[in-house]
């Protein structure tokens, strides 16, 4: 059970460090008279939610009302049903970098997620974003909250896919793209 209420705490975290750099992009677009000279996609994390089946108790005399029995972490649907939908891996939470090659379906859509990496980063002081992107191009699951050891003191908070090296390297590592400038 714990496991499952870290992993919807990753993904409550991932939406709301998303939320961070959309927010980022509208004050930035706000202040400007330039129209851009990109598209910006609109992407977001799988809605989520744990559910908790209890035992009602009295059926065993053994087992104490409201003791837990099982304990699901559901989450919405990934449709990949056409091209422009298909589950792509586009960065590995060990590279702040696309993992897809230029010539790949999604690279420029990989760029922009290196790009919200930055925005993440940069807004923390340097201390959380999200990797291990993956999904489509509408919708993303299963990431990875990267953050500096001074978060949490040591602590595991966000799962085993958090590398705090990957954050202290983050500035040498990452390569900055035309959504960055």
């Amino acid at each position: 059970m714990p496991k499952l209420f870290r992993e919807a705490n990753v993904l409550y975290w991932a939406k709301a460090l998303l939320g961070l750099v959309y927010d980022f992009i509208e004050h930035a677009v706000a202040s400007t008279s330039e129209s851009l000279p990109f598209n910006i996609p609109h992407v977001r994390i799988v809605e989520a939610g744990l559910a908790i089946s209890f035992f009602p108790g009295g059926a065993k005399p053994s087992v104490k009302t409201g003791t837990t029995h099982v304990v699901f972490l559901l989450e919405e649907v990934i449709d990949c049903g056409d091209e422009d939908r298909d589950f792509t891996k586009f960065i590995h939470n060990m590279d702040p970098n696309p993992l897809l090659d230029p010539e790949d379906y999604g690279y420029d859509f990989a760029l922009f997620l290196a790009f919200t990496q930055h925005v993440q980063y940069v807004k923390t002081g340097g201390l959380a974003f999200i990797s291990d992107y993956q999904g489509n191009t509408e919708l993303l699951m299963d990431p990875q909250i990267m953050t500096d050891p001074s978060v949490s003191d040591g602590d595991d908070i966000f799962g085993e896919g958090n590398i705090s090296e990957v954050v202290s390297e983050f500035e040498k590592g990452h390569i900055c793209n035309n959504f960055c400038k």
